[in-house]
C-alpha cells in the first residue's frame, strides 16, 4: 500500500500536465510561489455534537497557523467523521462507534493520497479518531503527525469529582435506590463541564499517551488539558515539527516499528489504559505491516507492573498527570528502569531517549498519582489475553486485582446489553452469576458494542466485586469489575460463547489465563451441531458492509484485508 501510494507523494503543483489542478489551486487563493511549496493536509475530526470534539476545527485553525508562520508549507484543512462512544454507549448509535475508525482511515488515506499531499498532520479527539488516524499515516507513509484534542477537567457536584462514568454509575444507583432524584439530576448536569475527552485513563486518553510514546505526536500531547494554553500553543508548534520531517523525509513506518508499539502498549500496561488498545494496536500494526499478535501483547503486561492509581479503577484523573511532569515523566521513568526502548524515532526526529533527557522527573515522595515499581498496583498489566474452551482464539480481560484474580459462578445469559439493564432494575442480577452478553461482536452486534452502561449500572447497583461479566463485545476504557471481553470466536460465528446456557458453570482464571465453560467436549459438541447460524442483522448499507469485511476482535476488527 505504501509503495502504491508513494509514488504520488509530491504536490499536484508540480504536475504540469494538470493544468486544471493549478488553475483550481490559484482560484483557492494561492500563489504562483505557493506552488512550489509543500501542500500538508490537516484533518480535522471536529464537529459541534460530542464534547471530546466539539473544539477540534478551532484548533486545526491554530495547526494551520503554525504551518503558514514558516512560508515553506502551505497547510489544507479538511474534515473528516466522528461518533461520540459516550453518547452511544447504551444504545444502538453504538454499533458505528468501531466502524467509525475505518471509515476515519480510509476518509483521511483517500483525502492524501488523492490531493497528492506532502504531509498529513491529524487533530483528534474522541475514541476511534486516534487509532483511525494512526491507522491512516501508516498506509500512506508520508510525513505526519498526530495532534490529541486534550482530555476533559473533572465535573464536581457536591464537592466530589466527576466524569462521564460517574453518570453511568448514577443510573447503578438510582437502581438500587443509593441515590436522590435531586442527586442523580445533579451528578448528570455536571459530570461533563465542557470541552476534551472523557477525563481518566479511558480509550482516548489511553490511545494519546501510548500514541506519543510510540512517537507519533509531539511531547505532552496527551497530557495538556483540551482548555489549557499549552494545547494551543504546541499545535502551533507542528508547523517546525512539519519542516523537519519533511527535511529528514521522516516517515510513520520510520517510527511505527515493533520496538515503538512494545513502548506505546508498556505505557498502556503502566497506566492501566483501556482494553481497546489491543485492538487497536493489532490494526496499527497490521496497517504498518508490523507483526504483532496477542500473545505479544501478553507478553508485554507480563514484564510491566501497573502502576497508575487513574480511573476507572483508581482515584486520579488525567488531568492530575500534569502536574507531576504529565506522559514524558512516566515515560523517563520507565525508560530509566529499562521497560522501554530509548531508540525508537519520533516526530521530533530525535530518538525517544533524546526527548525524555529534557523531561521532568517523577517525584515519589510528593506524588501518589503514580507508585514506584518496587510497590507497584499491580505486578503485571492489568490487560490478560485469556483462552479456553471458550475462547478459543482469544478474549482480552481487564484484571486490575482489586477484583481478585479468579470468579467461578452460573452463567445468566444476555442476547443483548439492555437485557442487563432490564434485570438490574428488576433485581434479577443476583451474586455470584456470570452474566454473558453475547453476539455483540463486530458482525454479530454489528459493530462490536462497548459495554459501559451495564458494566456502570452494575458497580452503581454495589455488585461490581459480585458478579463477572463476560462477552464478544468490547468495553470502554471507562470500565471496571470482573470483565471478559473481545471472546473470539464470536457468537454470530458459532463461537462457544453461543453455546451456553442459563445456570452453566464459568469460571474465569487470571492466574491460568483460562476462560471454562464446564461442560464435557461432547456436550459441546451436541450443542454446537444444535446451533443455527443468525441471519445478519445488516445487509445493506455501512453496517451490512462491515459485517461482509471486518476480521475478527483478534486480528484487530480491520476491515480492508480480503
Amino acid at each position: 500500500m505504501a509503495t502504491e501510494l508513494n509514488k504520488f507523494s509530491k504536490t499536484l503543483t508540480q504536475e504540469v500536465t494538470n493544468p486544471a489542478a493549478q488553475a483550481m489551486l490559484y482560484g483557492i487563493g494561492l500563489t504562483e510561489e505557493d506552488l512550489q511549496k509543500p501542500q500538508i493536509g490537516i484533518a480535522s475530526t471536529g464537529y459541534e455534537g460530542n464534547t471530546c470534539n466539539m473544539h477540534l476545527n478551532g484548533l486545526a485553525v491554530y495547526v494551520k497557523q503554525g504551518i503558514q508562520a514558516n512560508k515553506d508549507m502551505i497547510g489544507l484543512i479538511f474534515n473528516t467523521i466522528g461518533v461520540s462512544d459516550g453518547m452511544t454507549n447504551g444504545n444502538d448509535g453504538m454499533r458505528y462507534s468501531l466502524p467509525s475508525r475505518d471509515i476515519i482511515a480510509d476518509s483521511i488515506e483517500t483525502v492524501v493520497a488523492a490531493q497528492w499531499y506532502d504531509g498529513v498532520i491529524a487533530v483528534v479527539g474522541c475514541d476511534k479518531n486516534m487509532p483511525g488516524a494512526i491507522m491512516a499515516m501508516a498506509r500512506l507513509d508520508r510525513p505526519a503527525i498526530m495532534v490529541y484534542g486534550g482530555t476533559i477537567r473533572s465535573g464536581h457536584y457536591k464537592g466530589q469529582k466527576l466524569d462521564i462514568v460517574s453518570a453511568f454509575e448514577a443510573l447503578g444507583k438510582k437502581f438500587a435506590n443509593n441515590i436522590s432524584d435531586e442527586d442523580f439530576k445533579g451528578v448528570i448536569q455536571n459530570s461533563i463541564p465542557g470541552q476534551g475527552a472523557c477525563g481518566g485513563m479511558y480509550t482516548a486518553n489511553t490511545m494519546a499517551s501510548s500514541i506519543e510514546a510510540m512517537g507519533l505526536s509531539l511531547p505532552f500531547s496527551s497530557s495538556w488539558p483540551a482548555t489549557h494554553p499549552g494545547k494551543q500553543e504546541e499545535c502551533k508548534k507542528i508547523g517546525v515539527a512539519m519542516k523537519r520531517l519533511l527535511e529528514l523525509d521522516l516517515k510513520p513506518r520510520d517510527i511505527i516499528t515493533k520496538k515503538s508499539l512494545e513502548n506505546a502498549l508498556t505505557v498502556v500496561m503502566a497506566l492501566g489504559g483501556s482494553t481497546n488498545a489491543a485492538l487497536h494496536y493489532l490494526a496499527i500494526a497490521r496497517a504498518a505491516d508490523v507483526p504483532l499478535t496477542l500473545d505479544d501483547i501478553q507478553a508485554i503486561s507480563d514484564r510491566t507492573p501497573f502502576i497508575a492509581d487513574l480511573k476507572p479503577s483508581g482515584k486520579y484523573y488525567m488531568e492530575d498527570l500534569l502536574e507531576i511532569g504529565g506522559v514524558p515523566a512516566i515515560m523517563k521513568y520507565l525508560y530509566a528502569e529499562g521497560l522501554i526502548h530509548g531508540d525508537c524515532l519520533t516526530v521530533t526526529g530525535k530518538t525517544l531517549a533524546e526527548d525524555l533527557a529534557e523531561a521532568p522527573d517523577l517525584n515519589f515522595d510528593t506524588q501518589k498519582i503514580v507508585f514506584p515499581l518496587s510497590q507497584p498496583i499491580k505486578s503485571s498489566g492489568h490487560i490478560q489475553v485469556m483462552y479456553g474452551n471458550l475462547a478459543p482464539t482469544g478474549s482480552v480481560a481487564k484484571i486490575t486485582g482489586k477484583e481478585g484474580l479468579q470468579f467461578d459462578g452460573t452463567a445468566k445469559i444476555c442476547e443483548h446489553e439492555t437485557e442487563i439493564i432490564t434485570a438490574l432494575s428488576k433485581g434479577e442480577i443476583l451474586p455470584g452469576q456470570v452474566v454473558v452478553i453475547r453476539n455483540a461482536g463486530p458482525k454479530g452486534g454489528p459493530g462490536m458494542s462497548e459495554m459501559l452502561k451495564p458494566t456502570s449500572a452494575v458497580m452503581g447497583a454495589g455488585l461490581g466485586d459480585k458478579i463477572a461479566l463476560i462477552t464478544d463485545g468490547r468495553f470502554s476504557g471507562g470500565t471496571h469489575g470482573f470483565v471478559v471481553g473481545h471472546i473470539t470466536p464470536e457468537a454470530f460465528d458459532g463461537g462457544p460463547i453461543a453455546l451456553v446456557k442459563d445456570g452453566d458453570r464459568i469460571t474465569i482464571d487470571a492466574n491460568t489465563r483460562q476462560l471454562t465453560l464446564h461442560i464435557s467436549d461432547e456436550e459441546m459438541a451436541i450443542r454446537k451441531a444444535a446451533w443455527v447460524k443468525p441471519e445478519p442483522r445488516f445487509t445493506k448499507g455501512m453496517l451490512g458492509r462491515y459485517i461482509r469485511t471486518v476480521k475478527s476482535a483478534s486480528e484487530g476488527c480491520v476491515t480492508d484485508e480480503a
